[in-house]
Order: C-alpha cells, then structure tokens, then sequence
C-alpha cells in the first residue's frame, strides 16, 4: 500500500511530512475517526469517511472508532449558529450501539477497536477538566469561525460548547491515537487534539480532512442532525429517489468526493 493510496482525496494531511514520520515508527498505527450518536443511522458522507478508514485497515492499521456517547451530550458545535438540542440518554445510548454495529458494513471488525468515550469522559474529576481547560486559550477557542461569527452577533455560547473540541481532543490522547481524520468541517477540533495531546505529553496525532457531502437540500453537509442524508441501510430504491431529488449542484457543490 503507497502513501499515495493513504492520502487519496484528502483534502489537508499536516503537519506535511508527518505521515511519512509516522510510517517509520515500524508498528501499526492507531487512526482515530470520532462520531457523535445523535442519530442511529450511517449515512453516505460518512460511509465515504469510513472508507477512507478501510484503506489504513487494508495496508495493515489499526482503526480506532470513537462513539462519542458523551460528546453527544453536548453536540458539535462545527458550522453550527445556534447550540445544538439535547438528546435524552437512553436515546444517545441506543443510537450509539446501532451506528457501531451498521460501520461494520464498511470497516473490518476483526482490525477495529469501538471505543465509547463515556468510557474516560465519565471518570473526568472536576480538576481532571480544568487540568484539561488550561490547555488552551478562550483567544484560540473564539478563532474558531463559528464561535467567532456569533460572539460578533452577540448570540450565546454556552461554556459546554467551548469544551467539546476540548473533550474531542482528550479522546485522542486517552487512546494515543497516531492519526485522526475528519471532514473539512472538523479542521479546528482535530488541530486541537494536537496541542491538547502535547500538552499530556504525548507524540501529536497527524490530521487529515476530507470534503463533505451535499445533503439532500443541495445546501448543507450531509448531516444526521438536520435529517438531509441518505442511510446505508435505506432500501436501494429509496436511496436512488433521494440522490435523484438532490438539487442541481453543478455550479459549486459536490455530491461525492472525486
């Protein structure tokens, strides 16, 4: 397997030359995906994601698949205006289990490990997260675009929202992950693992983005949360009438990454 077949369709791999560094560590790496369970369901924008997981599986890497039961507790605040709603528990929970499980249609489940970040987000003290909040500034946290378009709007913020790419990033230092991959969308949350991971000590995670889909609006991602995506699991007719009623994209959008 090449590098060239590693990196394929990504958008950004940096810090640039890391990969290469990393292959030279002569072991399998642990690549880090993370997915929030606020729906139960894979959709195509991130089957393609785990596909792109498949191809470190298949030149002999260990994928580490992060359900984010916690996380979901306080919702990604990625390209988000407002805070997302809260899902009851139990519902967090079962979403959880049922993504888990439909991911193995894409990933060899003999070369993943599914971890559930409540596993360490859980047992976090108080001081344990306020170790955890010195490790980088409210400056740094409000470059972020969207955290940055609304405190200019004078919208809120809740300090919940200001902690997820915080807690994000401890997941990545709780399973010593080597590389992480995300969409484009996720940039901010996995550049911050990087300096939260250096801060515990650790050799920093590399970072690779790739494009998101267009939902079913022809307007936004592709997204669980705003219920615009096709299911890998819906009836092949259904997912066929769904892709045919996504808006004419042609002047700037892109339905699947090239």
């Amino acid at each position: 397997m090449s590098l060239a077949d590693l990196i394929r369709n990504a958008v950004a791999v940096l810090p640039e030359g890391a990969l290469e560094e990393k292959l030279k560590l002569g072991r399998p790496l642990r690549v880090k995906l993370g997915i929030d369970a606020t729906a139960p369901d894979v959709h195509l924008g991130f089957a393609y994601v785990l596909d792109r997981l498949a191809e470190f599986q298949r030149a002999g890497h260990v994928v580490v698949l992060i359900v984010g039961d916690y996380t979901a507790r306080i919702g990604d605040p990625s390209g988000r205006s407002d805070e997302r709603p809260i899902l009851p528990g139990e519902v967090i929970d079962a979403n959880a289990r049922a993504f888990a499980e439909q991911a193995f249609r894409v990933l060899d489940r003999e070369r993943t490990e599914v971890r559930f970040n409540g596993e360490w987000l859980g047992k976090l003290s108080y001081a344990d997260v306020v170790r955890l909040g010195r490790t980088i500034t409210l400056a740094r946290i409000l470059e972020r675009d969207d955290f940055a378009k609304r405190f200019s709007g004078h919208e809120p913020i809740s300090i919940s929202e200001l902690l997820y790419p915080l807690m994000q990033a401890y997941d990545s230092v709780a399973v010593r992950a080597d590389v992480e991959i995300g969409g484009t969308d996720q940039l901010y949350n996995l550049l911050a693992g990087r300096d939260v991971m250096q801060d515990y000590e650790l050799d920093p995670q590399l970072v690779m983005t790739y494009p998101l889909l267009v939902g079913l609006d022809g307007e936004e991602k592709m997204s669980k949360s705003r219920g615009n995506y096709i299911g890998i699991n819906e009836p092949p007719e259904e997912m066929f009438g769904k892709t045919m009623s996504i808006p004419d994209i042609s002047s700037g959008g892109s339905l699947m990454p090239m």
